[in-house]
């Protein structure tokens, strides 16, 4: 067996691989999936000399602790976190040399919710449909990370950056979000579309990869009734029968039978990734549809 892999010590609350996701499989019912805080993950392939499309574990909350077999560059991003190396504190935001053999531990974020730790070589798990990352919803891709788990590595591209720590945004204290209104705006009573771009909101704890879940006034329908399921974008803002806005992030459907009101800007959604349950939420409209 390869000296080149990484054995899983603690899994944390919820570690999976990801890349840059499988898009352009919608038609047959595939969803995009890959980091949902794209900017930190690739951030730290750049960090540890890999190419962006190299798969990352994302960490969720807790941290997680590995034990490379062989000397592995790494980085840390996203979440703000401890990171320690046989129980000495590392660098985070910088890349690390870590022997083979010690152990890697990254600890519960301290602000935000998602992690990213890359590793020089990347994560070389079997890719399904072009990518290594796991989907939720599907259930393509590694299973989410179990102790005692074994996870391959690929062969360093490059030297690591040589930077001590680099810029990076923080974990939002309130969620600001870009929306266009429509395509479904128009299933909504005037009032709502007030409501939904002035009142706040919060963020819910039953958000996941799938949606980001909020908690505040619902918004009231101007049609009875259903639509037929329709195609679903990343970013599209969907309003179920209870009226609560749900925002579709990277494990979304494909598919999906309740109106869209509005769909977030991209550049907008590695907040969300970010934003922990309670955050103060605002929809700010940026361009109407009509």
């Amino acid at each position: 067996m390869t000296d080149r892999a990484l054995v899983v010590v603690r899994a944390g609350a919820l570690t999976t691989v990801q890349d840059r996701g499988r898009p352009g499989h919608a038609h047959l019912g595939v969803p995009r999936s890959g980091a949902l805080d794209a900017r930190a993950a690739d951030l730290t392939n750049r960090l540890v000399g890999n190419p962006p499309e190299a798969a990352v574990l994302e960490t969720t909350l807790s941290g997680c602790s590995v034990r490379p077999r062989s000397t592995v560059t790494v980085a840390v991003a996203g979440a703000p976190c401890p990171v320690t190396v046989d129980g000495r504190p590392a660098a985070w935001g910088a890349p690390v040399r870590v022997p083979g053999g010690a152990l890697l531990d990254i600890g519960a974020a301290r602000s935000g919710v998602r992690g990213y730790v890359a590793f020089s070589g990347g994560v070389t798990v079997e890719p399904v449909l072009g990518s290594r990352s796991t989907d939720l919803l599907s259930g393509l891709g590694p299973p989410p990370l179990a102790n005692g788990t074994v996870l391959p590595l690929g062969r360093p591209a490059g030297p690591p950056a040589r930077v001590d720590v680099v810029p990076h945004p923080a974990p939002p204290s309130e969620l600001v979000l870009r929306v266009t209104l429509g395509p479904r705006d128009d299933w909504f009573t005037d009032a709502a579309l007030r409501t939904l771009t002035r009142y706040p909101y919060a963020v819910s704890s039953a958000s996941n990869r799938i949606g980001l879940r909020t908690e505040g006034p619902a918004l009231e329908r101007s049609r009875a009734g259903e639509l037929p399921s329709e195609g679903m974008v990343l970013g599209a803002v969907q309003v179920p029968p209870d009226g609560r806005p749900v925002v579709f992030l990277a494990d979304h459907p494909t598919t999906g039978g309740y109106p869209v009101i509005a769909v977030v800007h991209p550049a907008d959604l590695p907040g969300a990734a970010q934003a922990a349950p309670g955050t103060p939420l605002r929809f700010v409209a940026v361009r109407h549809r009509r």
